[in-house]
């Protein structure tokens, strides 16, 4: 649900494709209903936990979207939607979304994209970690908890011949950090889990699947996944206990 820009976008215009469309849509499921189910989730201690990157301040946000439903606030629910966009505003891809803050009586504006530009996936803040360390360091009770992460995507390198021209090479080198960064977060939260006393479960990509990215949202690739995960849910297998090595 995007449109296009032209090539000139990369230049001029903050993004090179334009998620309007994309509001839209989030805008047509997130509604008044909606937002009342995540609020009473809440009220039951359920965490619905979404993160971006504010570009000013150079730090990435983690939105607590139950707090916000239950608020009452009346921009509550304008708010989610503006999350939700921004958290899929892939840098340079798609522009970024503007929130209207204020701290100490003064207004401004913050810049946020995809919480990807500091973490490909996360599972929750340290602040629930210390709490549940210093329960179990005490001996107290703590609530059982398990821990449900999808990777959207691969997590076993994938060979391909590099042009040996700078664009080829820079763009590899890109696409390498990156699926090493989100392989690094599904550890990282591995081992947050199994200090925190929290089940592991994970999702992601595997070697099974074997349809060609060509590019990106070509839906030649993106039914096929579809299916693919569609096809592990009814197997009763898409989750794994440990990541892989």
């Amino acid at each position: 649900m995007i449109i296009q820009r032209r090539i000139t976008a990369a230049i001029w215009n903050d993004g090179m494709a334009d998620n309007s469309p994309l509001f839209r849509t989030i805008s047509r499921y997130i509604d008044a209903a909606m937002l009342a189910e995540i609020a009473r989730a809440y009220e039951h201690g359920r965490l619905l936990l979404i993160g971006t990157s504010d570009l000013d301040a150079q730090m990435p946000v983690i939105w607590n979207i139950g707090a916000i439903a239950g608020s009452g606030h009346p921009n509550a629910l304008e708010t989610i939607r503006r999350i939700l966009l921004a958290s899929s505003a892939i840098p340079g891809a798609f522009s970024p979304v503007l929130f209207d803050v204020t701290v100490d009586g003064k207004h401004f504006q913050e810049l946020h994209v995809d919480g990807g530009a500091f973490a490909q996936v996360f599972l929750y803040p340290n602040s629930v970690s210390r709490y549940r360390q210093d329960r179990m360091a005490r001996r107290l009770p703590v609530a059982p908890a398990r821990a449900w992460v999808i990777r959207n995507g691969r997590l076993d390198p994938e060979w391909a011949s590099v042009d040996r021209r700078t664009m080829g090479i820079a763009s590899r080198a890109v696409t390498s950090m990156i699926s090493s960064a989100g392989y690094n977060d599904v550890w990282r939260i591995y081992s947050a889990a199994e200090r925190d006393g929290v089940g592991f479960n994970l999702a992601f990509i595997g070697r099974d699947f074997t349809v060609e990215y060509d590019k990106p949202f070509d839906q030649a690739y993106m039914r096929p996944l579809y299916e693919y995960g569609r096809q592990r849910a009814l197997a009763g297998d898409p989750w794994v206990k440990r990541p892989p090595l």
